[in-house]
């Protein structure tokens, strides 16, 4: 009994949802014959909290079969770039989080461990948003990440 409860919450975890990421394409980068191909796949996804900001995340996606049936772990290579796509009004919450990052988006990246975040800072200094583009895992994180800063502009 406690078995099944166990793998339910790892089921969960695994499968938790939040933000979700629109793919606007795909390139192939190996050719696998059983399965598919490795790629660097393109989303977007917009802020949840601010409005009219968009971000653009390109990350690997392990092919094969291993990587068709969900189970292989992918690389933590990723990177990002977030734009203004209209007027923006900041929260009290964004404006008081000095310091502390907000997680804006999550992408689980292997069967459960592991997983790319994106999070959120406000520069209160120069009115500026930036967004870091991460993966993780729960023993160990990566050194590699990516950095998007969107200046908070007037919109006409």
């Amino acid at each position: 009994m406690k078995c099944k409860a166990l793998i339910a919450s790892v089921l969960l975890f695994a499968f938790a949802g939040g933000v979700h990421a629109e793919e606007i394409g795909s390139v192939d980068t190996v050719f696998k014959i059983f399965g598919p191909d490795h790629k660097i796949v393109v989303e977007a996804f917009d802020d949840p909290d601010v409005k009219n900001v968009t971000c653009y995340l390109s990350r690997a996606k392990t092919g094969g079969i291993k990587g068709g049936l969900g189970l292989a772990e992918d690389t933590s290579d990723a990177a990002i770039s977030c734009q203004q796509v209209g007027p923006i009004e900041l929260s009290e919450k964004i404006k008081s989080a000095k310091g502390k990052g907000i997680v804006v988006f999550q992408k689980r990246t292997s069967l459960i461990f592991k997983k790319l975040q994106v999070v959120r800072f406000y520069d209160e200094k120069r009115n500026t948003l930036a967004y870091l583009a991460y993966s993780d895992k729960v023993v160990e994180g990566s050194p590699k990440n990516a950095l998007s800063a969107v200046p908070i502009m007037p919109w006409k």
